[in-house]
């Protein structure tokens, strides 16, 4: 349907790909793990498109501070399958759900959500209690509805969006993309590892998908419920977000009152990718008391 999906996902065409894939109820998932023998464990959840590459600074850096690291691409994007399914929060949690299982998680885990990945890691929270000890959230979508670009704004209207989808080609998503950073210099590299999984089919058919299925609507009982838990949670916020504007995070604090909130100037979307410098040490301070 897309004319530049040109290429089946594949034992071959995973080749090319780093980390590891595992076979899951619902699909291949693609991940990495590192540190596999030590305990305390962070699980790291990319947002709505963005694949795993998106924690390339914060992996490498808890990696190196001693904890066992494991990133993974959500259903449908980066290397992971694109089953033909409703993409919802169902899903996702149970991709995770089924994820740790497979890999014999058994101890409490930490969470980090980054966009979209907050509802999940949020979600995944209040269904499932028992296996968190504590939740890191960066910009995450859910306090209010999401902004995403003119291209995607019509997914809702069948047939419209994949008539369109498949005329304009990837060129709008690309550009639409780099709104999610502050500073131009990472613009380019940024554009160049997010267009690796757009040649593979299915895609853009799981993006919409996922803004069909309500992903990107609040989300507010959900934090709410959180809230009310006793998990240790850390909420960051890029000033120069335009994705999850800044002023969301008023509606997170107002339902998670025991937030620990960090505000990370001169930064967009993704505040732990353009400023590892300041991020990192903040939550390497929260793990420690916390993880």
């Amino acid at each position: 349907m897309y004319r530049d999906e040109t290429e089946e996902l594949n034992d071959e065409s995973r080749k090319s790909a780093d980390g590891s894939f595992i076979q899951l109820s619902d699909g291949i998932v693609h991940y990495e793990l590192s540190n596999p023998n030590e305990k305390n464990t962070v699980v790291l959840i990319h947002g709505f498109s963005v694949p795993y590459f998106i924690f390339d600074p914060t992996f490498e850096f808890l990696s190196r501070s001693g904890f066992r690291v494991l990133r993974y691409d959500l259903f449908g994007r980066g290397f992971s399958d694109r089953p033909d399914t409703r993409y919802n929060i169902d899903l996702f949690d149970r991709q995770l759900t089924d994820l740790l299982d497979a890999l014999r998680f058994t101890r409490p885990i930490s969470l980090l959500g980054l966009s979209m990945g907050g509802v999940i890691a949020s979600s995944f929270t209040t269904r499932r209690s028992e296996r968190v000890r504590s939740l890191m959230l960066i910009d995450p979508a859910g306090a209010r509805p999401v902004r995403i670009s003119p291209l995607l704004t019509m997914a809702k209207m069948p047939f419209v969006a994949e008539a369109v989808l498949g005329w304009v080609g990837s060129e709008g998503l690309i550009k639409g993309i780099a709104k999610d950073i502050f500073d131009p210099a990472l613009v380019e590299h940024f554009q160049a590892q997010y267009s690796i999984q757009m040649k593979y089919k299915g895609f853009k058919r799981s993006l919409l998908s996922t803004i069909r299925n309500g992903m990107l609507e609040p989300f507010v009982k959900t934090y709410e419920q959180v809230g009310k838990m006793e998990v240790p949670a850390l909420l960051f916020w890029g000033r120069n977000d335009r994705t999850v504007p800044f002023e969301y995070n008023e509606n997170l604090r107002a339902v998670m009152p025991n937030l620990k909130f960090h505000t990370i100037e001169d930064c967009g979307h993704i505040p732990h990718y353009e400023k590892p410098g300041i991020v990192n040490p903040i939550l390497l301070g929260f793990l420690r008391n916390n993880g």
